[in-house]
């Protein structure tokens, strides 16, 4: 019997070891995984390479994880806003590394991972800094850069309800990342609100099937 619930997150964050790249699902703090993220942190891992929309907000959640000291380098597309004085710091102190990544890139890039492709070819960034020392082409009057897919190693994400074979749905905008990262993860972990009994979930509504999850954990986050 297939079964990917379970009831200890330690015990399943435990499989992330030092050095680890994770993505990590979120729009700002909208769908973030905030308890898996807690959770990473009670494991005291360090040296972890990040994939994420932005830096953190505030002390919550990414950031939290960012102050503690575990975060050797970020890979986003929007580092810092009003908020983002632990990412600010770090990265003014020298103490993380940032690989900087327009956001349509950033999506594009981890969806190439997912579906198998390889390098892609955007228009944007071309021109920019962002582009120095890419291969470009010219194509049909337009100019593109060469961007490498990203993978990593696993994924964090949150959904609304999942069944034990790992099947996701997600609550409106918190849906944003966790699709494309669960496919391009080695590893997928989802926290959910709600574990359903298998067949619960409409077949027509399942955004993430469950062969992109290898673990489901029930929490009670704050609905974001």
């Amino acid at each position: 019997m297939i079964d990917k619930s379970t009831g200890s997150l330690i015990n399943v964050l435990s499989v992330i070891k030092d050095g680890a790249t994770i993505m990590i699902g979120g729009f700002g703090t909208a769908g973030q995984p905030a308890e898996l993220i807690d959770g990473l942190i009670e494991l005291g891992v360090k040296d972890l390479v990040i994939i994420n929309n932005n830096a953190g907000n505030g002390d919550y959640g990414l950031a939290k994880l960012l102050k503690a000291g575990a975060v050797r380098k970020i890979i986003c597309s929007f580092p810092r806003q009003s908020d983002s004085w632990v990412f600010d710091e770090l990265y003014r102190a020298g103490k993380i590394e940032l690989e900087l990544v327009p956001q349509g890139n950033l999506a594009c890039r981890i969806q190439a991972a997912g579906m198998g492709l390889g390098p892609i070819y955007t228009p944007t960034g071309f021109g920019t800094l962002l582009a120095e020392g890419k291969p470009t082409m010219h194509y049909e009057g337009k100019d593109y850069v060469l961007e490498n897919p990203i993978r990593a190693d696993f994924a964090l994400i949150k959904a609304e309800q999942g069944d034990r074979w790992g099947n996701l749905i997600y609550r409106k905008a918190a849906r944003n990342f966790g699709p494309i990262m669960a496919m391009a993860a080695d590893c997928t972990i989802a926290q959910v609100s709600q574990i359903v009994e298998l067949g619960a979930l409409d077949p027509e509504h399942i955004v993430t099937p469950g062969i992109f999850v290898q673990h489901v954990v029930q929490v009670n986050p704050t609905q974001a």
